[in-house]
């Protein structure tokens, strides 16, 4: 079996090169996880977020810096988030709008083909947990081998149980090309209780990882094929894609007329020159609250827990606070989950049953359902402290050398009390230094803007007054970020 480090040296392979998708809104782990924070942001098993150890994993093992797919809101998260983890020279490509796995791999396979058309993509999630890496590095080696035979390869996990939220892989015979790689004999949906307690005990068949590796003309190739508009749509896109900061954007005229179709239906249960390596390291895509439980550590009763969290005569639960201290007494088999703004409990065998109360929520016009309390600006974060009649209180947080927006507001007025820090404020000729303890007025109608010129955060307590206090009451004049 052949390492990824062996195969790089060798010039009969192109480079090996890390996409990661990063589209996905994680819904059954509300209220973590929300639409404008999803799951692949949070550090749900280590210090690091799932987005930071997905891209680690690569450069583990010798790779370059990944290509992140992601949707237009999430870019500066996802900027930032590289930066932290000292990950350079990714290459963040921007979604107009979403069209599933396929449009977003044609993408990356057509911007990697502008270099080199026999480059291999290793196409991952970004929101997957992967433990064992040594064997997902041999497994690994052999799927570049035989993507470089011209296969489109994926890993098929070793079942640990009858599993109903992952589908399956049916392997058929081993290739004659690669050792421990074999043809795809069937590709099989999320199946009923019954089927998954039949699937497990046969040893062809292997839980579907969702991630792929194939050489970039070969995605290519096999998409114009069995997708030709999805191809189209997305050529055009990269032709007309247009540099914004350190981004690649993608034409969304062109972008949008994509079909949404995922890559399993578009390519992999279509075409021939599937394969699939048996794995056995461990991986889940954690997407479920139960999933999550099984991957964290747990104490003598069989409890996980994160934050502020407080049990007694409690067992086998999983118990989280973002939040306000959580305390669970005398129950068993249970999911806490407690941020500022809302609480989920849930059984644990229903867990995948999350969504359906995010549907409710949605269907309700509850901003919950989509939005966190904070919500994350390219220049720091803002979150609502108390919110009545015609007022409300946030606390703003600048990070360094960052500056928001030249603005002004039809329907506010806004008083900023700076409690740690400094600020420089541009309220319409004016430009004043409003230092810690200090405070200044902007009335309705005036162009200001907020700039942290130190070299620590800047906090600052913002109260706002009028009779329409929407986030979407905002004129911006001038913006570095190049926000409309």
């Amino acid at each position: 079996m052949s390492s990824v480090k062996s195969i790089q040296k060798s010039a009969a392979f192109g480079a090996v090169v890390p996409v990661m998708l990063s589209g996905g809104s994680g819904s059954r782990l509300w209220p973590v996880s929300r639409r404008s924070f999803p799951k692949q942001f949070w550090p749900l098993l280590s210090d690091k977020t799932l987005l930071q150890e997905t891209a680690l994993r690569g450069l583990g093992i010798g790779l370059s810096a990944p290509i992140v797919v992601c949707n237009v809101e999430h870019r500066f998260i996802v900027s930032e988030q590289l930066r932290e983890a000292d990950i350079t020279k990714a290459r963040v490509v921007l979604e107009p709008v979403g069209r599933n796995s396929a449009p977003a791999i044609a993408a990356a396979a057509f911007l990697v083909s502008e270099t080199d058309p026999d480059a291999i993509l290793w196409i991952m999630a970004a929101d997957a947990a992967i433990r064992k890496e040594d064997l997902l590095e041999a497994a690994l080696g052999s799927a570049v081998e035989a993507a470089a035979a011209g296969y489109i390869v994926t890993f098929g996990i070793q079942p640990t149980k009858a599993e109903t939220g992952y589908g399956y892989i049916e392997r058929g015979e081993e290739l004659k090309t690669t050792q421990n790689v074999f043809e795809v004999s069937k590709f099989i949906e999320k199946p009923d209780a019954a089927r998954a307690e039949e699937l497990v005990k046969d040893e062809r068949f292997s839980w579907n990882s969702g991630m792929f590796v194939a050489r970039a003309s070969v995605l290519l190739k096999e998409i114009q094929t069995f997708e030709p508009e999805v191809y189209a749509a997305v050529q055009a896109s990269i032709k007309g894609r247009e540099t914004d900061l350190d981004f690649e954007r993608l034409d969304g005229d062109a972008f949008a007329q994509s079909p949404d179709i995922s890559i399993d239906y578009a390519v992999a249960e279509r075409t021939k020159m599937a394969a699939v390596v048996p794995s056995r390291f461990d991986w889940s895509d954690i997407g479920s609250w139960d999933a999550l439980w099984e991957l964290t550590p747990k104490d003598d009763q069989g409890n996980a827990t994160f934050g502020d969290v407080f049990l007694d005569s409690t067992k086998n639960c999983y118990v989280r606070s973002n939040g306000v201290v959580a305390t669970v007494s005398g129950v068993e088999d249970l999911i806490v989950v407690v941020t500022e703004d809302a609480v989920m409990v849930s059984h644990r065998d229903s867990a995948q049953d999350v969504k359906k109360v995010v549907a409710q929520l949605t269907a309700a016009g509850r901003p919950e359902a989509i939005n966190h309390n904070r919500m994350y600006r390219p220049w720091g974060f803002y979150e609502s402290l108390i919110h009545g009649d015609r007022f409300q209180v946030k606390r703003i947080h600048v990070d360094p050398g960052h500056k928001l927006s030249l603005q002004k507001h039809f329907h506010r007025a806004e008083h900023w009390v700076v409690v740690a820090g400094t600020a420089v404020v541009t309220r319409d000729a004016e430009e004043i230094m409003v230092r810690e303890n200090e405070s200044i007025y902007l009335p309705l109608g005036c162009v200001h803007r907020l700039e942290n010129p130190g070299k620590i955060p800047l906090t600052l307590i913002e109260v706002q007054s009028g009779p329409y206090l929407g986030e979407d009451d905002i004129v911006r004049i001038e913006d570095i970020y190049a926000r409309v």
